[in-house]
């Protein structure tokens, strides 16, 4: 009896054996399994997580050569916390403290010894650092002072936290991580007064930041990154590591168009625009494009996707996500153009009462590329994240961009327009002349500026007619025709030509996304009243009042416009009435255009050509009417009594010589003071440039603003935009 319960209890335990040993082999066997599958989760689980760092994208010139913004590698000298806590008393002291809780005192004589002998080595390296050229001991001093500091204050604030979890600063921030360091630690500090314990509780603290390595001083030179490699070859807790810095080669050029990178500040939208992608979604302490400018609005192009290896709790790599590198972005500027207006505008004699404030706009008429966005005064982009404060500050302004993001009165070279609108409306013909008689004009209604001056008016010189009104820049004329026209046929015409709108816009792939970034840019009023929103169609524009019309016909009253408007606006006239939205951004599909011979010749692909012909809008005027507008530009330049002759007067024979003929308006306002020149430059190629100038505080665009747009014309010939090719076939 007793046998056949020894063999039942010997079969069942054999079953048991046999069923363990079975399930032991699939879970060891069977990569699928389900327990398989747990244990491999929990390794990740337990596991590591290590981002790779990607590279940012460059911004290019209109070449796809010239670098204009680049991620440039520096050496830094970096310092392991475990190494200048030792400069640290109250970490020496935390380590004292505990080794005199064991109550041996050659614990703590030992622990003494050490410190001494570490601080020792500490003084060492900073005297090692401060043979590198430009750098003292005492700046080495300081930054060690700061890192410790830093890492104390975290430690502090975590230490505080767990101890007193129950404090009213909780309730005060609603989120006790938002509670100020300075806030925290005078709560610390009247809930344990006993600095001792204070620093018992924080050495108990440790965190990520006292493993990592923290720069010191940066390796400026080859020969200082070969001698710390010597020096510190086999100090542990010293490395030399590579950071990516960017870097502007062409300095102030374009400074306001370009923009640069800095801290992230985590507000909303910085948080929004990578919010579903934790690669790409910003780190503390990284960098980022800062408003205003091409590296802001084209962050999600430039700034890349960070890799990713994954590895389990054994330290095997589980998972790796490849880095992405930023795209490029290619502008369509000429740098070595821009560079140049902008130095010749800075050395350049102004009369006392010109400036700082100043800008220019180049446009190639036949694709509508921005070639030149000058805004002065400039700043240097290497260097203003460390002046910004100065530069926020200035009363100069030199951070905004005035050639797209400060409007104007526009003077009198708004009266091209004013006459298409008048003889497109039937409000007058070219032969139908308005007199303007040597006296001052009635109350309301403006003087012409010769009588100002003068006490003479245009009847004296000729038949006030549309050419001659052009010519001299008669406000008697164009204040009456434009109070003749319509207001809102007025305002639709201003409209169809780029004003009281944005005119320029990002690339198509950043346009088309939820969270488009676009450069800071004024739209400009041609109302009674400043729009409260953005305007997208001409519905939207609020109403101009009847009285108001004869001061928008010389530019002044409530009409506002930007040089980059007036620049364009000139393209469309020199294109023979065809509107086209400025670019400042080549398509990533399109290849850069060239300053080679071949280039010059031929600009626009066949494939470019086809596009430029599709964007362009025909604004419908007659052939007559831009007729008379060509003569009476070309009169204002090339012509006696012109109010551009006497300054294009010396050149006019060299420019025949080049091929160029330059078709100009001169202008000038009061309250506040400007002067303007905008117009455009062709050759017998129909190759053109438009431009526009305006000085701030100029008295006269004759004089003040005329001679910059005609040496920039020169400029843009010597580029060979427009004229006789002066470069030979290589």
């Amino acid at each position: 009896m007793y046998d056949k319960r020894i063999k039942i209890l010997v079969i069942l335990s054999a079953l048991l054996l046999l069923l363990c040993l079975l399930r032991l082999t699939q879970m060891q066997l069977l990569p699928s399994s389900s327990v398989q599958s747990d244990i491999e989760e929990l390794k990740r689980q337990r596991g590591q997580s290590r981002q790779l760092k990607t590279v940012r994208g460059e911004i290019l010139d209109r070449t796809g050569k010239k670098v204009l913004a680049a991620d440039e590698p520096h050496f830094q000298l970096c310092i392991n916390y475990k190494i200048s806590c030792f400069m640290d008393d109250r970490v020496s002291q935390g380590r004292l403290l505990r080794a005199a809780d064991k109550e041996d005192e050659d614990a703590v004589a030992k622990v003494q010894k050490e410190l001494d002998l570490s601080l020792e080595d500490l003084n060492q390296i900073i005297d090692k650092c401060a043979q590198f050229r430009g750098v003292q001991s005492s700046n080495i001093r300081a930054e060690i002072k700061r890192i410790n500091d830093d890492i104390w204050n975290i430690r502090a604030f975590q230490a505080w936290r767990p101890n007193f979890p129950n404090s009213e600063l909780s309730n005060k921030y609603n989120n006790i991580i938002s509670v100020p360091h300075s806030e925290a630690m005078a709560d610390f500090q009247m809930k344990e007064p006993d600095l001792t314990k204070r620093i018992r509780l924080i050495n108990k603290i440790d965190i990520a930041e006292m493993h990592k390595h923290w720069p010191l001083l940066e390796l400026k030179t080859d020969d200082d990154i070969f001698a710390a490699q010597l020096e510190f070859l086999n100090v542990d807790g010293i490395q030399i590591m590579p950071e990516a810095r960017r870097f502007y080669p062409y300095g102030t050029a374009a400074a306001q168009t370009i923009g640069w990178v800095g801290p992230v500040t985590q507000n909303e939208e910085d948080k929004r625009l990578f919010a579903n992608d934790k690669l790409s979604s910003y780190l503390s302490g990284e960098l980022g494009g800062r408003e205003d400018g091409v590296e802001y609005i084209c962050e999600t192009i430039l700034r890349g996707r960070r890799g990713e290896e994954i590895k389990d709790i054994d330290n095997q790599l589980v998972s790796r996500t490849e880095i992405r590198f930023g795209k490029d972005v290619s502008l369509t500027l000429d740098i070595e153009l821009q560079q140049r207006i902008e130095n010749y505008l800075t050395t350049y004699n102004h009369e006392p009462n010109c400036g700082p404030g100043m800008a220019a706009v180049v446009i190639d008429v036949g694709t509508g590329d921005i070639l030149a966005l000058v805004s002065m005064p400039l700043f240097d982009l290497n260097r203003v994240r460390y002046d910004y404060g100065g530069l926020a500050n200035d009363p100069d302004k030199p951070l905004i961009n005035r050639a797209i993001n400060k409007w104007y009165p526009p003077g009198s070279v708004i009266k091209p327009l004013i006459l298409i609108a008048g003889l497109e409306s039937g409000k007058i013909t070219p032969e139908k002349v308005i007199p303007c008689p040597a006296q001052k004009a009635p109350k309301s209604w403006p003087s012409c500026w010769l009588y100002n001056r003068f006490r003479t008016g245009h009847d004296g010189r000729w038949e006030n007619y549309a050419l001659n009104a052009i010519r001299g820049s008669c406000n008697i004329y164009f204040s009456h025709l434009a109070d003749r026209i319509d207001p809102l046929v007025l305002q639709q015409w201003l409209f169809k030509f780029g004003y009281g709108r944005n005119i320029l816009f990002p690339p198509a792939s950043i346009a088309q996304t939820e969270l488009s970034r676009n450069l800071r840019q004024l739209s400009g009023v041609i109302s009674n009243t400043i729009p409260k929103g953005p305007i997208s169609s001409f519905e939207q524009v609020p109403p101009l009042s009847e009285s108001e019309r004869r001061w928008f016909g010389i530019g002044q009253g409530n009409l506002r416009v930007t040089p980059l408007q007036v620049a364009n606006a000139m393209a469309a006239i020199a294109r023979g009435g065809f509107y086209k939205s400025p670019r400042l951004f080549l398509e990533s599909s399109q290849e850069p255009a060239s300053i080679s011979t071949s280039s010059i010749e031929n600009r626009l692909s066949a494939v470019a050509s086809a596009k430029a012909e599709e964007s362009r809008i025909d604004l419908n005027i007659s052939p007559q009417t831009l007729a008379v507008i060509y003569d009476g530009m070309s009169a204002v330049v090339n012509e006696t009594s012109g109010t551009a002759y006497s300054t294009f007067q010396p050149v006019l024979t060299s420019l025949a010589e080049q091929d160029i003929k330059v078709y100009g308006k001169t202008g000038s306002t009061q309250a506040p003071e400007n002067a303007w020149f905008a117009g455009f430059a062709t050759d017998s190629a129909n190759r053109s440039i438009a431009i526009a100038v305006v000085v701030e505080g100029g008295q006269h665009g004759s004089s003040d603003a005329a001679p910059l747009a005609r040496d920039i014309i020169q400029f843009c010939f010597d580029s060979g935009y427009v004229g006789k090719s002066t470069l030979t076939t290589e």
